[in-house]
């Protein structure tokens, strides 16, 4: 049986990569070589064997034969099955949340509303911090539109279809910003003005009020669209990726 303190660095070496991976500082498809993880993050090699096992379990991180670990790739076929997923899970979750919901649960919502209008940030400019912070309170306004709703197996779903969502997210918005500075600039416009429309608050504002008025038809069909955003923005990416 392991010692608290090897299951403490575990546990250390665990939440330090998949933070990494989720914000894309360790890119999509990187090799994750042990000699380099250990000197970066200061941690040993059995700690950061169990580590990548389980990232490996959440689909976080892939096993190459021989030749160790790799970040996960991201691709259409991948965010189409992500898509797909989501709309199965997340919108019973706001169906039974707008029926459900009380007083606490309106007040969730509109407070995360609050949060994510106030984090202004620019696709083509943001900083890694900018994009940390959106991305914790864009994920804080979702998570509290489904919050009244009772299945805790589609609640955890929804959190791990939300943190693979959330590395195409992040790699959608690197990539056109970081062709743009290797002097590939075709098609840079388009791929920004997708990522702009994507994370507007517009279209968050007429979703909380949908599910505040307790609008069942356009709540569903105004969610609908924006589980779809990501997959558009792809579309219109893909050929600058």
């Amino acid at each position: 049986m392991q010692d608290k303190d090897a299951l403490s660095k575990t546990e250390a070496a665990y939440w330090l990569l998949r933070h990494d991976i989720l914000n894309t500082k360790l890119r999509p498809g990187a090799s994750l070589r042990l000699g380099t993880l250990r000197d970066t993050y200061g941690v040993g090699w059995t700690p950061l064997r169990e580590a990548l096992s389980r990232l490996e379990a959440e689909k976080l991180v892939t096993a190459i034969s021989n030749r160790g670990f790799a970040v996960a790739p991201v691709s259409r076929a991948e965010l189409e099955d992500l898509t797909r997923a989501r709309m199965v899970v997340e919108l019973p979750l706001l169906m039974e949340s707008i029926e459900k919901g009380g007083p606490d649960w309106e007040s969730a919502v509109v407070t995360a509303h609050y949060r994510l209008s106030r984090c202004k940030i620019v696709p083509d400019s943001a900083s890694e911090e900018m994009a940390d912070e959106w991305d914790e309170k864009h994920n804080a306004f979702h998570a509290a539109l489904v919050s009244a709703a009772t299945s805790n197996w589609l609640q955890r779903f929804q959190s791990t279809i939300s943190d693979q969502l959330r590395r195409h997210h992040r790699f959608l918005g690197l990539a056109p910003t970081q062709r743009a500075a290797a002097g590939l600039s075709i098609g840079y416009e388009k791929a920004v003005a997708a990522l702009q429309d994507a994370m507007a608050i517009e279209h968050h504002t007429a979703l909380m009020e949908a599910a505040l008025d307790r609008d069942l038809e356009r709540a569903r069909a105004l969610m609908t669209e924006h589980i779809g955003y990501t997959l558009q923005v792809y579309i219109r990416s893909e050929n600058e990726i």
